[in-house]
């Protein structure tokens, strides 16, 4: 299907591909956007006719998002929104960078802590940015198709469940290392003995099966005991690229995913009522019994047309193909960045320039220098030099004025 607006840029019904072939063929409309796939149409189209009879559905995921528009029965686009998952190593080599300049430019400067505040409802920006990406999309498709209501699964995840099946009343209080200290846990565990080697009765330290430069965290279950050499020669590889698989299967699955849309779910919800359209809430077991009733396969934008209660008995499909969207960041962060236009009264631009030169004299490293070719350094305002612009950069002259 295919995406349609008057001349005005207001959305109308969407259109089949061949009705969008004829209409650009005969001069009818225009294309207005590639991806999605939308026509303008070279004439106005009365308000009365445009009715906001479909409904966006969204499908909330950690690291992708389901998209699809119903009308009713009938489906007539999917859509798939991948997050990014590189925002936090990026943020950790910034750090660096920062800290690494700061230890040199600005040593002996008074240590400052304590002297930011966050503002309320504040998330990291891994989490802001999965709540920004759905943002940007509804409101994007918004000005594409007539929307009048959204469907949005807002699931809560049990993540003590998740790593025990038969948790069960006030074992939910209790954790792992209930009546024990995490060292004495883990020599009972593993019989006061190094884990790759065996060796017994020697120094043992506490080392991570996933090291947290890989992605590991300070779960029990990512704790395991070893000697210092085993440690030493182990460094940063996994306990699987060790050698030793069988540990590696000891370490359950991370709960980072389910972390992050537990801490995300109500602030998606705010952004999406914030729109001003009627948001429908479902649950992940709703959305599951839908899938399942409709016989569909388990892929995000198909999850998406079965979220709540507004999903019918049976669906039909307009479109077979899905549009595949990946966050890439605007990549607009710099350093510094000019908050208005540079200074051009005293020096002018930095291209080509009028200058009065008292006298010209090759440079040190004897290039001859045209005098149309010279200009002012924009750095030395207080002495204004004449820089010869091959790759010596040496002064060649002083300045008149």
């Amino acid at each position: 299907m295919v995406f349609v607006l008057d001349t005005n840029k207001r959305p109308l019904a969407p259109c089949h591909e061949a009705v969008a072939r004829k209409l650009l063929k005969q001069g009818k409309a225009a294309i207005y956007r590639r991806f999605p796939f939308t026509i303008i149409l070279k004439k106005s189209v009365d308000e009365s006719e445009i009715k906001a009879t479909y409904r966006l559905k969204i499908d909330y995921g950690s690291r992708h998002t389901g998209l699809a528009i119903l009308r009713g029965q009938e489906v007539v686009w999917l859509g798939q929104l991948d997050h990014r998952t590189d925002i936090k190593e990026r943020i950790d080599k910034r750090r660096a960078f920062r800290r690494a300049r700061r230890n040199r430019k600005t040593r002996y400067r008074k240590p400052r802590f304590l002297n930011r505040k966050r503002k309320e409802g504040w998330l990291p920006s891994s989490l802001e940015s999965r709540v920004q990406n759905i943002q940007t999309w509804v409101n994007r498709l918004k000005k594409l198709c007539p929307i009048g209501y959204i469907s949005y699964e807002n699931a809560k995840f049990d993540t003590q469940l998740m790593r025990n099946p038969e948790i069960n009343g006030v074992e939910y209080q209790q954790g792992t290392l209930q009546g024990y200290e995490v060292r004495e846990y883990l020599l009972e565990k593993f019989g006061r003995k190094c884990c790759y080697c065996g060796k017994e009765n020697v120094p043992l330290e506490v080392e991570h099966i996933i090291p947290k430069s890989r992605g590991g965290t300070d779960r029990v279950d990512n704790l395991c005991l070893a000697c210092h050499d085993c440690n030493q020669r182990k460094g940063s590889k996994t306990a699987e690229e060790f050698g030793y698989p069988h540990i590696q299967k000891q370490v359950k699955e991370s709960l980072k995913d389910a972390s992050a849309i537990n801490s995300t779910r109500w602030k998606a919800y705010e952004v999406l009522k914030q729109t001003g359209l009627d948001v429908e809430c479902g649950t992940g077991a709703r959305t599951k019994m839908n899938r399942i009733r409709l016989d569909l396969p388990k892929t995000h934008y198909f999850d998406a047309c079965c979220v709540g209660e507004s999903t019918t008995n049976h669906l039909y499909f307009k479109t077979k193909e899905v549009l595949f969207i990946k966050a890439k960041g605007r990549g607009s962060r710099s350093r510094t960045n000019l908050d208005r236009p540079p200074c051009r009264k005293k020096f002018g631009t930095i291209g080509r320039m009028k200058t009065n030169i008292v006298e010209i004299s090759p440079c040190s490293w004897g290039h001859e220098v045209d005098v149309s070719m010279v200009r002012k350094s924009p750095k030395d305002r207080r002495t204004p030099v004449a820089w010869c612009t091959t790759e010596c950069r040496s002064r060649v002259g002083k300045h008149a004025g």
